[in-house]
């Protein structure tokens, strides 16, 4: 196991480590990053994924028909697309056409994963769209968005997948949904406060936020397949990601429930939810919606 200078397995020890170096989150993570690859690497690596996010973005938006599976449910993002589109070159003084974006970047990657289609786990497939919809949703309205902030973004967002991983789990099959929407909005939530300027007690906070409200969410896919709920739920994480870093951002990083205070609750809420919830398919939406079975 490599040593690295900055080891924590909780928010408060980073939060420890941030006020004893005078140094931000991202900066700790790349610290200990450097102890298996050069900076040039890790930049590298990041650019890499932000790529591929950008790719499953851009086929989602342009493809058309229903995804397989048998629950002939539509691919809606490239029609929503086109009507975003037309809608800017109205000019049409609509502040809700920001989240309706930030939704369609959602849905084209998770209707790409619903594909079979090469996607980023972030920090799983089924939470696959929620990153890369925030970051689209950076580059798209924040000015300051750069190649800085992008790793800025992602050494942030690695952090909280950590304490996560660490304190919790980030399996479905373990946590319900709350450990892959939730992580997932968690974690982008982080990134987008770090780079819009947070303290690291408000990234904290907005980490914290995004998984309160998504704490019990189960994971009960419809036929197994990962499409209902799970394509429209990354939609509404990347959006209560947005929410909790704008939210945080309003404060002065001073809150109530701690990071760590909800990702065990997180673990607790997880551990006692029946497996009927839990990735199996056998109780809550799934049970709710007629599926035809195919003659054999």
């Amino acid at each position: 196991e490599t040593s690295v200078p900055n080891p924590f397995k909780t928010a408060e020890e980073r939060l420890t480590l941030s006020k004893q170096h005078q140094k931000p989150i991202w900066q700790i993570v790349l610290e200990n990053e450097r102890q298996l690859r050069s900076e040039e690497q890790i930049r590298s690596g990041i650019f890499r994924i932000w790529r591929v996010m950008q790719e499953s973005v851009e086929r989602g938006l342009s493809l058309e028909g229903e995804l397989p599976g048998g629950l002939k449910v539509q691919r809606r993002a490239a029609a929503l697309y086109r009507d975003l589109l037309a809608a800017e070159a109205q000019i049409l003084d609509d502040p809700t056409l920001v989240m309706e974006w930030v939704g369609v970047y959602a849905l084209a990657v998770n209707e790409e994963n619903a594909a079979g289609s090469r996607i980023v786990t972030a920090p799983t497939n089924g939470s696959a769209g929620v990153i890369p919809a925030v970051l689209h949703y950076a580059q798209k309205f924040l000015p300051s968005f750069s190649d800085d902030a992008l790793i800025i973004f992602f050494l942030t967002a690695s952090a909280m997948a950590l304490l996560y991983k660490e304190g919790a789990s980030l399996s479905a099959a373990e946590m319900g949904c709350q450990g892959e929407i939730g992580v997932s909005s968690s974690m982008a939530a982080a990134g987008l406060a770090a780079i819009l300027g947070g303290t690291t007690e408000q990234i904290e906070n907005a980490a914290e936020i995004a998984m309160e409200h998504h704490l019990g969410l189960t994971c009960d896919p419809v036929a197994g397949l990962v499409q209902i709920p799970c394509i429209e739920r990354n939609i509404m994480g990347a959006m209560k990601a947005i929410t909790a870093a704008r939210l945080a951002l309003r404060g002065n990083g001073e809150h109530c429930v701690s990071l760590d205070a909800v990702i065990r609750a997180m673990r607790e809420t997880g551990e006692n939810m029946m497996s009927i919830y839990k990735e199996t398919s056998e109780g809550g939406l799934a049970l709710q919606v007629s599926v035809a079975v195919p003659a054999c």
